[in-house]
């Protein structure tokens, strides 16, 4: 029997007994049974039932040119009849490695012009913690090793990148915190419960950072890392005075400023990278998903002329991995990026089809009691649920409210996605009007079929 003749049962028995999913409870997702996904063309993903489905997250936030492109699956091709494969470990490179680095140095914001390339964001921010504890090392400030993050902070599942970020189940997991992270609260003003108004809050959760390092010591922290907007902890954008007050700290205190754009970077924010939308300047800047659409593992870092000529002389870099800038994974990279170029998939973020997505999930919002808060940029978006809107209370945890509306969005023929309890929209960049009217219409729809158990008790509810 053919792959392509199983059937969805036997596909799912074969995962069950021998696939591994991410982030998944396998023995809930063994009873459930996956859902196979066969092929996917523009905004829409089909299953193995032959169920056509709107992908509200483009794949893991990284489709942003949409399925489907011959131009990548041709730079692909290409590339593979000519060169499948070189490192750039032994004093070699392919013109795919040197193009790609040219281009983001062109495209970065500021003096990023030195590129290192990963295969993932995790393994991207493996490398941050390298690069900069190294530089620290070659100015002559090895105690210089503390890194401090965000709870809710999302950079990756390798030890280092967990250690990054501010997922507490994480960190439970085998006990996954390194020592020499540190975290700060995320600056999500909507369910702080704080009395402040939005910028007096953004001022407040920056200064966090300030109180932080001189609990630490200046002289033993490295640097701050964050998301321009959290992604993975529920599309949490900063009040206006969060960023400068962010860098005024780092620059005051002497501390690297590392922004993360694997999701926000390649036009997501309506700029090239969330650091322009929210005017960063980061000394190193780890980049993944967008950067080929997720058509093959691709990630890179980008540091600047400061971190790179400590490193320029600091001789041998004992760090790099045996798919560094594989050539393929390059090609696609650049086709990519000339697709969003080309089709001014950027500019059209920004300025037609990301304010189009704003004001229609906008009037959802506005009309919904069980819709508390509206916050996202560009093309990412959360929808915060809450049993009353009119005192920001919450659905408690066990509830899992944003669960039950993401099964039923399934149902209804969306991939949207449950983040605590608010859901979470991340759409390809391609996506058209009538596909986001379509998006909000089964999203209304969803949280209708479940409004009466929103308040309900935990077991009602059901769970994952």
């Amino acid at each position: 029997m053919t792959n392509q003749e199983k059937s969805t049962a036997e596909w799912q028995a074969l995962d069950s007994a021998h696939h591994v999913h991410s982030f998944t409870d396998p023995k809930a997702m063994a009873a459930k049974g996956t859902i196979v996904v066969t092929r996917g063309e523009g905004c829409w993903i089909w299953d193995s039932e032959g169920n056509r489905i709107l992908d509200g997250m483009a794949g893991l936030w990284c489709v942003n040119v949409g399925y489907g492109r011959r131009e990548l699956v041709e730079a692909a091709s290409r590339q593979m009849e000519a060169l499948p494969y070189y490192s750039n470990h032994f004093q070699s490179a392919t013109p795919q490695m040197i193009a790609l680095a040219d281009k983001l140095a062109e495209l970065t914001p500021g003096d990023l012009d030195h590129v290192f390339f990963a295969n993932s964001g995790s393994e991207a921010n493996d490398t941050v913690v390298r690069v900069v504890r190294r530089y620290w090392q070659l100015q002559g400030q090895p105690a210089k090793q503390i890194f401090i993050g965000r709870t809710l902070g999302y950079h990756g599942s390798t030890l280092a990148a967990t250690s990054l970020g501010g997922m507490a189940h994480m960190h439970a997991m085998g006990h996954s915190l390194l020592p020499g992270f540190a975290h700060i609260p995320h600056p999500h003003w909507y369910l702080s419960g704080t009395a402040l108004d939005r910028d007096a809050f953004g001022l407040e959760c920056a200064r966090a950072l300030e109180a932080k390092i001189l609990e630490l010591g200046a002289e033993n922290v490295a640097a701050f890392i964050g998301e321009p907007v959290q992604g993975a902890g529920g599309v949490i954008d900063p009040p206006a005075t969060y960023w400068p007050e962010i860098q005024r700290i780092c620059r005051k205190y002497d501390i690297l400023l590392v922004a993360d754009e694997v999701i926000c970077g390649f036009g997501r924010t309506g700029r090239w990278f969330g650091s322009q939308t929210y005017a960063i300047q980061p000394d190193v800047m780890p980049m993944a998903k967008g950067l080929s659409s997720g058509y093959l593992p691709v990630a890179a870092v980008a540091v600047n002329d400061r971190v790179f000529a400590a490193i320029n002389e600091g001789g041998l870099i004992a760090h790099g991995y045996t798919y560094s800038g594989h050539p393929v994974a390059c090609a696609v990279a650049l086709a990519n990026i000339d697709i969003i170029e080309r089709e001014g998939l950027v500019d059209r973020v920004r300025e037609e089809i990301g304010p189009y997505f704003r004001t229609v999930l906008g009037q959802l919002a506005d009309s919904h009691a069980n819709i508390g808060e509206l916050r996202g940029v560009g093309l990412m978006a959360a929808l915060e649920l809450v049993s009353d809107r009119a005192i920001r209370s919450p659905f408690a945890a066990e509830q899992a409210a944003a669960i039950a509306v993401r099964e039923k969005c399934l149902e209804n023929g969306l991939i949207a996605r449950a983040v605590n309890q608010a859901m979470v929209l991340s759409p390809a960049l391609t996506i058209s009007r009538s596909e986001v009217d379509q998006m909000a219409e089964r999203l209304e729809k969803s949280i209708d079929a479940v409004a009466d158990r929103l308040i309900a008790t935990a077991g009602e509810l059901g769970t994952a």
